[in-house]
């Protein structure tokens, strides 16, 4: 598990060939092993198969083609929905229409997500994460039929892969760990640990291309923009209140 961890690569090309349900199902059910608050499981997983389903998500998924091409889509939710239900149906009176309940339940989303891209590509499969769910989760709970308290929190495409792209470059372990207690980052720190990185072929070239003096202005002012952040976090804010949470807020 250890090599196939080392040598994750985020696929974004697949082979039409589909995944055995048996095979699936056991990726699935990795998924459910992973750690969860209380073990509450306050979290699903929408798998979706269907090419009509598939094509109206790839819109709100920015119109990535690999959402169309792999065989099989599963959106990660963070869901009280079924929690909370068990609580009233067992004389309980669940409090979780609040900010935690919802934050919680999204850490449990994305431990389970990283459970299933582990085992399936111990099964020789590809995935990539798409970062667009949070953005449209809106739409996304349209199109899935999501009800009170379950939001999308990230959504893997899982397929056999039609490409071997490289290896994505990593910071040093160094700028990621600290021991004991975190130790802040000198200038020079962060020259030595962002050296390897800024030095590479695909940086310069994408400094040509985006006619940037350093990467960090590819990154704040072209990928990840205040403007962009702002409104999308607007956005999520809002669905986080529509679909039950933070009721406290209203």
């Amino acid at each position: 598990m250890i090599k196939t961890i080392h040598n994750h690569r985020s696929i974004r090309k697949y082979k039409s060939d589909l995944i055995d349900d048996t095979v699936l199902k056991g990726i699935l059910e990795a998924g459910t092993r992973a750690s969860t608050t209380g073990n509450m499981q306050v979290y699903s997983m929408v798998v979706t198969t269907d090419h009509n389903l598939k094509q109206k998500l790839w819109e709100p998924h920015f119109k990535q083609d690999m959402v169309k091409q792999a065989p099989v889509i599963i959106t990660f939710c963070a869901d009280f929905n079924r929690f909370n239900k068990w609580c009233e149906q067992r004389n309980a009176v669940p409090g979780y229409d609040n900010f935690l309940s919802f934050f919680t339940a999204a850490i449990d989303a994305l431990l389970v997500a990283q459970n299933v891209a582990l085992a399936a590509e111990d099964q020789g499969l590809g995935i990539c994460y798409l970062g667009t769910t949070t953005y449209m989760a809106n739409t996304i709970i349209d199109i899935l039929n999501l009800p009170e308290f379950v939001i999308p929190i990230t959504t893997l495409v899982l397929g056999y892969p039609d490409e071997t792209p490289p290896l994505t470059d990593r910071l040093p372990l160094e700028a990621v760990l600290h021991n004991e207690v975190y130790k802040n980052y000198l200038p020079e720190d962060i020259d030595r640990l962002y050296a390897e990185k800024e030095a590479l072929q695909e940086t310069l070239d994408l400094l040509e291309e985006n006619k940037k003096e350093t990467l960090a202005q590819v990154f704040t002012d072209n990928r990840y923009t205040r403007k962009d952040n702002e409104f999308f976090s607007e956005k999520l804010l809002d669905v986080i209140r529509k679909q039950g949470f933070m009721k406290d807020d209203l």
